[in-house]
């Protein structure tokens, strides 16, 4: 069985010591065969963040990981920069690829990077993303299972968050189930969940699900959601298991909270 490790939000400049340290153990102890980080890497797209962020990712061995900006990740208050270029700072830290791919035998990861510099903190998919996705899911072998990668949010469970729903989702979904699409990936929220698509889209062509995932290592926990991470373990073609771990007490390390089967 292969697995899958997302990390999210690390919000590094608010980072607790202690809590990397504990995800550190877990990733060793894991060994997931991907890694994928769903933006907000820093809090304020510094170098110094961006330097923190990328010395923590060497520091998890010689595993594959995808990264993608998240609005925290483009300069805020310095307004040249997060007009001319926005991912200046990102892109030194990880290269510039914003939207990687990656395959194996069980595995198809498309990124999508849905930040943009004309928007405050709101994510953006266009029709254009919509169409290089959808062509990639078609590509897929039976064997993979088909996941894309997004930071904002394509469904919420609570009110309060509509207004973090990812712009053009609608197309996005539809365009993406489609093509085969099995798990829509995303951060922004801080907080882990997982939804079935299918029940919140009407009409979609095939089941879909989305998950979620709250803040890896960051102080900026948000309402009962302690510092999280997921694992998706493989279990066959089009299934896996999610598993939600939890990181209360950091000396303690991340503790597995909860496991869903995705079908």
């Amino acid at each position: 069985m292969t697995l899958l490790m997302q990390i999210s939000d690390t919000h590094f400049g608010t980072e607790q010591p202690a809590v990397v340290e504990a995800l550190v153990r877990l990733v060793h102890r894991q060994a997931p065969e991907v890694i994928v980080v769903s933006g907000d890497i820093t809090q304020r797209a510094t170098r110094k963040q961006f330097d923190a962020a990328s010395a923590f990712f060497k520091r998890l061995g010689n595993i594959p990981i995808l990264t993608i900006p998240g609005n925290h990740d483009i300069p805020l208050f310095n307004l040249a920069a997060r007009l001319l270029a926005p991912f200046g700072n990102y892109s030194r830290a990880f290269g510039d690829d914003l939207e990687p791919v990656f395959r194996s035998p069980r595995w198809l990861i498309v990124c999508v990077n849905t930040t943009r510099a004309y928007r405050h903190k709101d994510g953006e998919v266009s029709s254009a993303q919509v169409q290089r996705v959808a062509d990639l899911l078609q590509t897929a072998a039976l064997e993979q299972l088909r996941i894309v990668v997004v930071h904002q949010p394509v469904a919420v469970i609570t009110e309060v968050d509509r207004t973090n729903l990812l712009h053009g989702r609608h197309a996005a979904m539809r365009g993406w189930a489609t093509a085969g699409a099995d798990i829509v990936m995303g951060g922004h929220i801080h907080v882990p969940y997982a939804l079935p698509l299918h029940e919140c889209y009407e009409h979609l062509p095939g089941r879909l699900w989305t998950v979620q995932a709250g803040t890896a290592v960051s102080r900026r926990v948000r309402r009962e959601s302690p510092n999280s991470v997921n694992l998706i373990r493989y279990s066959g073609p089009r299934q896996c298991i999610l598993e939600r771990w939890d990181c209360k007490e950091p000396e303690l390390g991340f503790q597995c909270y909860s496991a869903l089967t995705l079908a």
